[in-house]
């Protein structure tokens, strides 16, 4: 693989640009504030993003000493407990802010360096082959600017600042598209990535699954949609949650989607927009958790579409050669879905018809991650990297669920067909919506 130094130098600098853009929405009296309970303080991604560079590629994969070796072990790894019980408290004394800052620029210059004039590709060397220890540091970064979107969500908006020139939320249309059944015949889905190419570990092997014939909702399901179920009392209803789920919610006291605020006047379901609250917008998809799309799913008399399947309506062809995109071969753009930071927040269902699969459904790639009800685990054959050997292996505990797809606030580079997100089933912050499937009916 030949590297184009440049191109990595810009897309390293572009990255760390919208990071430092992210953080300056959240004043220094913010800067300690754990907006999540499961995740760290603010101030952690702060100090992780330049110290997993640092050690990454810096460090193990040029043997480079480090810059300081008590940041580069404090902010080595985040979190992933499964109750918040289990997340701990937060250091007594974390570094200043003026101290994280000063380490982030030290590191952003090493990693320059690193770019320019260090050897990035070396067969001879794991980490290096391929140029993975920099691609790794590169998505790396650009995948907490999205995991940085769903805590300053969460962070009340008295402390956070709101960006100029944010675009104003769209809330579209008074009533959500007609959502009709889509046949996607019978074919073979392609999972995993091309060896030869960058990708995480979870993505390799490529290899084929032959899916039988189904029936997909032509859109996500909508906030409209979802309203009925709750106004069914679709959260009262045991027979329609898996033990885990109902547990769950049960637990929690949660009556309707973690983005939905009730009006402290009226009673009536909001949007919990980042930085207001927004009359709920029927056209928009429902982001929700796995639990409550599966809930969803039995009340409507279907279920989530497996890994394969969502390939399969993705990517799959009448011609039988499948495409790199739902719309085709021609890269991701704006035209093509709400994705790689262009909004804030979703748009209406159906906004991208230029995005749109072969079969025509739309949005399987933006306005949110895909829920899908297969397992997260290794494809056959599946290696862990080099350069981050746990990045997957572990999350292999049979508690994490498969997404697809993208998000407004995932960024392009993720864009790919091979692509592979998670999150356990109750975890209520992500941007994830779902489409219906069911078997075909002939």
């Amino acid at each position: 693989m030949v590297i184009d130094r440049n191109e990595a130098l810009e897309r390293f600098r572009r990255g760390r640009v919208r990071t430092q853009e992210l953080f300056g929405l959240i004043p220094d009296g913010s800067y300690y504030d754990r907006p999540i309970a499961l995740r760290n303080p603010i101030c952690f991604y702060d100090g992780h993003l330049p110290a997993f560079s640092v050690n990454t590629l810096w460090k193990r994969a040029l043997g480079e000493p480090g810059i300081d070796d008590y940041f580069e072990k404090l902010f080595e790894r985040g979190i992933d407990p499964e109750a918040e019980a289990d997340a701990g408290g937060s250091a007594s004394a974390w570094p200043s802010r003026g101290a994280i800052g000063e380490y982030g620029r030290e590191s952003d210059a090493r990693i320059e360096e690193a770019i320019v004039s260090r050897p990035l590709e070396q067969k001879s060397n794991p980490l290096l082959e391929g140029g993975q220890a920099l691609f790794a540091i590169l998505e790396h970064e650009v995948m907490h600017q999205e995991t940085l979107h769903y805590m300053w969500r969460r962070q009340p908006y008295a402390r956070k600042r709101e960006r100029n020139g944010a675009p104003v939320p769209l809330p579209g249309p008074a009533r959500a598209p007609a959502n009709p059944w889509v046949r996607v015949p019978a074919g073979t889905a392609i999972l995993g990535a091309e060896a030869g190419r960058f990708g995480w570990d979870n993505e390799f092997p490529r290899h084929r699954v032959e899916v039988p014939a189904f029936e997909m909702s032509m859109h996500d399901v909508t906030n409209e949609e979802f309203l009925k179920f709750v106004e069914a009392g679709g959260y009262r209803r045991e027979e329609l949650w898996d033990p885990e789920g109902w547990s769950w919610i049960r637990g929690a006291d949660v009556s309707h989607p973690p983005f939905w605020v009730r009006n402290e006047e009226t009673g009536e379901p909001e949007w919990l927009g980042m930085f207001e609250r927004i009359p709920l917008p029927p056209a928009w998809p429902v982001w929700v958790t796995q639990a409550e799309a599966s809930a969803y799913a039995r009340w409507k008399g279907g279920r989530l579409p497996t890994e394969p399947e969502y390939d399969r309506a993705a990517y799959g062809d009448p011609s039988g050669a499948p495409r790199e995109f739902p719309w085709g071969d021609a890269p991701p753009d704006a035209s093509r879905g709400n994705f790689d930071f262009r909004q804030w927040e979703p748009v209406a269902a159906g906004s991208f018809p230029a995005g749109a699969s072969a079969w025509g459904i739309h949005d399987l790639v933006g306005n949110g991650w895909e829920w899908t009800s297969t397992v997260f685990e290794g494809f056959p054959g599946f290696v862990p990297m080099a350069s981050y050997p746990q990045y997957s292996a572990d999350f292999f505990d049979g508690k994490h669920f498969v997404m697809k797809g993208a998000s407004p606030v995932t960024a392009r580079d993720l864009v790919r067909r091979s692509f592979r997100n998670w999150f356990r089933p109750a975890y209520p912050h992500v941007y994830a919506s779902f489409h219906l499937v069911r078997d075909a009916s002939r």
